[in-house]
């Protein structure tokens, strides 16, 4: 082989595995939020979980992806290990599908053969993926020109490295080495140290499927120790992904581990043994790309059938190696995990449910600061202090968070997701301000044994009950996206704006009457501007989730055209809460 020859390899190779990652990435981008879906849901069935970890493998090439969201998602405490060993399995099947597509490139002929052939029809998809890319503006099909821009990508370097590798045919120090790798063990040695290096089994597949191609040097005795080392080494991403997460996610990756290096023990052992005593006739038989993922794909299988019965087993091994040492638990679960940024559309669902978490915490410390007028506890105040402190911590972590994912290759739609989360979490977060504050207001009055007159607490309780179906809605509506439910919460946002301008009119009439006092008006001021406020974030709140589902203008915008265009729903609803929250006379 010459120098030039050597550098059309690599060349060749640096296509091919630019390609690859851009066909899994713009895969999983394509498929948006629902990996997440599927993956999480889960159950404790393993069949289901090896069904759905094949299909999402297949779908984004790459097992390692699937692997390490794995090692994410148990590493969160959103599935346990029993469940993740199933979508591993899976995961191991699906990843073959790499060297089927990969051995389309050796099919020749003429007629619907030549049709099939990479040489046919990539040059057609790489000029439609173009196309796409450049000269259309929707999202989708953006994502979907540039899936066929990286499978095009794979095929070209596939067929570079094909051409240079044409001048190993005859070298015989290259079929010495060959040779060599009859030996099982170094087979499987060199297989799961070049796969540890790339960090994808389906590239060295495709490697060791170009070499069989094009110098008929790779025979059966050669390929099946290769092919089982680079399972092994494909265990390396999780591995590495698995430092620094709870001994629950280690144990993810090493159940990948064992799962790959007991089966390839097991299958080595038999096939070996048979040939001992049969002395098989196709061990030196030249193998061709389709017959390597044949041998790829019925390993995997055959495994995957293996283990599938003892995966109570599997756990309980991975167990004994990630021991639980008294004094040595687990610190408090993290709510999000730096895994998922690898997977950006995985990673806003994770800050979805996480911001969820975040509103149903804020609801309920409004409520109890509501509560907390009525009827003044020491310690639930002390909750109230608490739980504000708690969302605080979760506007930090979702807002740092948010913004590794926003640096991230997204589409418009989850950009947009993104930039509404971001000013969601702030309004959840000021609500809880809002919610110390009136904590805080209850407190001086309890302290200073001082209440208001029976018509400013009726009519204080009229408030108290519009702020809490509109922190209900508004919450309720983010966390279904219920796009109906949200747009009700502008026109009870206006009523609530109403009732502060009247009970602050009212409170005048009584000041002047003599019936309450100028100290307890401050606190009432106060306590009105707080449920004006919350109201506010409210309404902010459920703008958010309508602009996301509509492509909506800005929040302004919206406010204008919403009283303008359907001023007549608008005020059929205003009247309706209106009456609803009529104050007493």
């Amino acid at each position: 082989m010459t120098v030039q020859d050597l550098l059309a390899m690599l060349g060749g190779l640096a296509v091919f595995m630019f390609g690859m990652h851009t066909l899994s990435a713009s895969l999983e981008k394509f498929a948006g939020g629902r990996l997440e879906n599927w993956l999480e849901k889960m159950t404790s069935n393993p069949i289901k979980g090896v069904a759905l970890g094949a299909g999402v493998t297949a779908l984004i090439q790459s097992s390692a992806a699937t692997t390490v969201m794995m090692v994410g998602f148990v590493n969160s405490g959103i599935m346990k290990l029993s469940q993740a060993i199933g979508v591993i399995m899976g995961a191991n099947i699906g990843t073959t599908a790499t060297g089927w597509i990969l051995s389309l490139s050796g099919i020749k002929g003429s007629g619907l053969a030549a049709f099939l052939s990479p040489s046919y029809f990539t040059p057609v998809l790489a000029i439609i993926g173009v196309i796409l890319v450049m000269f259309t503006k929707a999202d989708r099909k953006k994502t979907f020109g540039t899936i066929l821009l990286g499978f095009s990508l794979l095929m070209f370097g596939m067929n570079m490295m094909s051409s240079a590798a044409e001048g190993l045919k005859d070298n015989e120090a290259f079929r010495s080495i060959m040779v060599m790798f009859t030996n099982p063990f170094l087979g499987v040695l060199v297989g799961a140290l070049l796969t540890a290096v790339l960090q994808s089994s389906s590239v060295s597949i495709g490697i060791l499927q170009t070499l069989a191609r094009e110098t008929g040097t790779i025979t059966y005795g050669i390929a099946l120790p290769i092919i089982l080392g680079q399972n092994i080494g494909s265990c390396v991403t999780a591995l590495i992904s698995s430092i620094g997460a709870n001994k629950s996610a280690k144990r993810v990756a090493i159940v990948h581990l064992y799962f790959n290096i007991i089966g390839t023990i097991v299958f080595l052992s038999l096939f070996y043994l048979v040939n001992a005593l049969v002395d098989l006739p196709f061990m030196e038989q030249q193998l061709e790309a389709t017959g390597i993922a044949v041998i790829h794909t019925s390993f995997n299988i055959l495994a995957t059938l293996l283990f599938l019965p003892f995966t109570k087993q599997l756990e309980k091994l991975a167990c004994l190696t990630v021991r639980d040492r008294p004094g040595d638990e687990d610190t408090e679960v993290p709510m999000l995990d730096k895994r998922f940024l690898n997977t950006p559309s995985v990673a806003i669902e994770q800050c979805k449910n996480v911001a969820y978490k975040m509103a149903k915490l804020t609801q309920k410390t409004l409520l109890l600061s509501l509560g907390l007028l009525e009827k003044y506890d020491k310690e639930i105040a002390q909750d109230v202090a608490d739980d504000e402190n708690v969302i605080d911590i979760y506007e930090d972590n979702i807002g740092s968070y948010i913004l590794k994912v926003a640096s991230k290759d997204l589409s418009v739609t989850d950009s947009q997701v993104v930039s509404n989360l971001l000013h969601t979490i702030g309004d959840l977060e000021r609500i809880s301000d809002h919610a110390v504050n009136i904590m805080e207001a209850a407190e001086e009055m309890h302290v200073k044994k001082i209440k208001f007159s029976p018509a400013a607490e009726k009519e204080v309780g009229v408030m108290i009950k519009a702020v809490t179906e509109i922190l209900e809605m508004s919450i309720s509506s983010f966390i279904s996206s219920d796009v109906a439910l949200a747009k009700e919460v502008e026109p009870l946002e206006d009523v609530i704006d109403g009732l502060r301008t009247e009970l602050k009119n009212r409170h005048v009439e009584r000041l002047r009457e003599g019936i309450c006092t100028i100290e307890l008006g401050f606190i009432l001021q106060d306590l009105l501007t707080n449920f004006e406020r919350v109201s506010d974030h409210c309404s902010n709140i459920a703008v958010c989730l309508i602009q996301i589902k509509e492509n909506s203008m800005d929040t302004h915008e919206y406010m204008n055209e919403l009283k303008r265009l359907d001023k007549s729903e608008f005020m059929d609803e205003f009247n309706q809460y209106k009456a609803k929250y009529a104050l007493p006379e």
